[in-house]
């Protein structure tokens, strides 16, 4: 894995551009796909788009999710219970991405993609209008299939780096990520948190000190005002669980009265790049 991994301006790198343009961070935000069912899925992205999400992180449910909290869990079970076949996230990426240019990142764990075929999973999700993977439970160095599938397709390729990561591990994170970095404000599962873990602000810190152009701080934010704190350091928050429990709770309706109320959270201090 060399550190001269060609990073060209994708979908995702473009929607973070332009929201950096209009003086705020990007709001990235995730559902799964097939809760409580996959219509209602589908109209659920294409809400969080209408409702000032940038960039929609869309995950696949599946049986053994390790990085999942309880509300994420639960609703992975149901689409399961009722059903999921991977076919089902390739007709929702198309809806969704027929519906609304904000890009779409499936967010997956690895033994799907690897079960499906790394190349023609690749295929299909470019055929079917999706931007790009996020891949927790797979590491750069061991990830040689994807990042040759994804600089063929042009799919972006979003690595995760934790607060435990050691400089050598930000080097390769940052040198095979495009897109964004997913930066883990906390260890652990997701949630929501009272507060997120000062970690995370160091850790987008030695991101840039490594090279990253863009980080995206996820686990744990659930409040406009916990947006508003990252917004000030990094370059988008990213959010599940808050929203996954209000189209739980209360529907689609729910859902975008929430997503509107987080993207207030965006239009503060923003980060300065030095060139």
């Amino acid at each position: 894995m060399s550190a001269d991994v060609s990073v060209g301006t994708g979908r995702v790198e473009a929607a973070i551009q332009k929201a950096e343009a209009a003086g705020r961070s990007a709001f990235v935000g995730y559902l799964p796909v097939g809760f409580p069912d996959l219509e209602t899925s589908i109209q659920a992205a294409i809400a969080l788009a209408e409702n000032g999400v940038d960039i929609i992180e869309l995950g696949p449910p599946y049986s053994d999710p390790v990085m999942d909290g309880a509300v994420i869990q639960e609703a992975t079970t149901a689409a399961l219970a009722n059903g999921f076949k991977m076919k089902d996230l390739f007709t929702a990426v198309r809806a969704i991405s027929a519906a609304t240019d904000v890009p779409v990142l499936v967010m997956t764990y690895w033994n799907p993609v690897f079960q499906y075929g790394v190349d023609r999973y690749a295929d299909d999700l470019l055929a079917a209008g999706g931007a790009g993977l996020i891949t927790p439970d797979i590491t750069p160095e061991v990830a040689g299939e994807w990042i040759a599938a994804s600089e063929r397709t042009g799919l972006d390729r979003v690595f995760l780096a934790a607060p435990t990561s050691t400089d050598a591990r930000l080097d390769l994170v940052v040198a095979a990520s495009t897109g964004f970095v997913y930066t883990v404000s906390t260890m652990g599962i997701t949630g929501e948190r009272a507060e997120l873990d000062r970690a995370a602000r160091t850790l987008v810190g030695r991101l840039r000190e490594h090279g990253a152009k863009r980080a995206c701080v996820g686990i744990g934010i659930s409040t406009a005002e916990q947006i508003a704190g990252v917004s000030e350091y990094a370059d988008g928050a990213i959010v599940g669980t808050a929203l996954v429990r209000a189209l739980r709770d209360g529907g689609i309706p729910a859902l975008a009265e929430v997503t509107r109320t987080l993207a207030t959270g965006t239009s503060s201090a923003r980060p300065v790049h030095e060139n």
